[in-house]
This record gives structure tokens, C-alpha cells and sequence, in this order.
């Protein structure tokens, strides 16, 4: 069996794949990922697989969110808030843009691992 290595952004809560129990950690980090209501659905308790799918198409929901209130923030908030206030929503959509783009790497490496791809370190 091959030494357990974990990608490059590979989320730090979660085992290297193949390493021992990295599956649970997975599942806990998903459902942490998730609404606290995924915890609720069986089918995503039992299959972790499933879950991890259903991760990664809420994280890209809420990129598109974050990105729509992105391209809304002045036109929205500029009757009901002054310019500084603007401009720090603009600047807490662009964090949260940028958090989110992470988040969406290590929801899709976990996928992908849970569906068995494998990577090696890079001399």
C-alpha cells in the first residue's frame, strides 16, 4: 500500500487518503461543509460518496451566490448605504469569493479521492 499523501490543497482536517479511518474524517469535514440539515438525511450518513457530491454542488451554489452579490453590491446598496460601506461590502464579497475557490479545491479533492484517484508528492 502506498504511503498516504495529500494533495495540495487538501483540507487539513481530513486524513490523507489511505490513511487509517480517512474516510471518517472526510465525512465529518463534509458535513461540516454542509447545512447542518444534510446531518439529518440518511442516505448521506451511509454513503459518503454521496455526501461528498452533494458538497461540492453546495459550495458551487454558493460561489454563484457570493459572485451575483458580487456584480449587485453597488447598484443594490448604493441607495441604503454611503460609499465606505460600499466598498467594505465589495471587499467582504471578494474574501468570501476567494474562501469559497478554496473551499470548492478541497470539497472536489476529497471527491475525487473518495472515487478513488490517487496523488503522488512531485520530486
Amino acid at each position: 500500500m502506498p504511503h498516504p499523501y495529500a494533495p495540495p490543497g487538501w483540507p487539513s482536517a481530513v486524513r490523507p487518503p489511505d490513511a487509517e479511518r480517512w474516510e471518517g474524517t472526510a465525512e465529518s469535514w463534509l458535513l461540516d461543509v454542509c447545512p447542518p440539515e444534510y446531518r439529518t438525511y440518511p442516505t448521506l450518513r451511509r454513503h459518503v460518496l454521496v455526501l461528498a457530491r452533494f458538497a461540492v454542488l453546495h459550495v458551487e451554489a454558493m460561489q454563484a451566490a457570493c459572485r451575483r452579490g458580487l456584480s449587485e453590491a453597488r447598484a443594490e446598496l448604493r441607495d441604503v448605504a454611503s460609499p465606505d460601506v460600499v466598498d467594505a461590502a465589495v471587499d467582504t464579497w471578494l474574501t468570501e469569493d476567494a474562501r469559497l475557490s478554496a473551499v470548492r479545491r478541497e470539497v472536489g479533492l476529497v471527491e475525487d479521492a473518495l472515487r478513488g484517484t490517487r496523488h503522488r508528492p512531485r520530486l
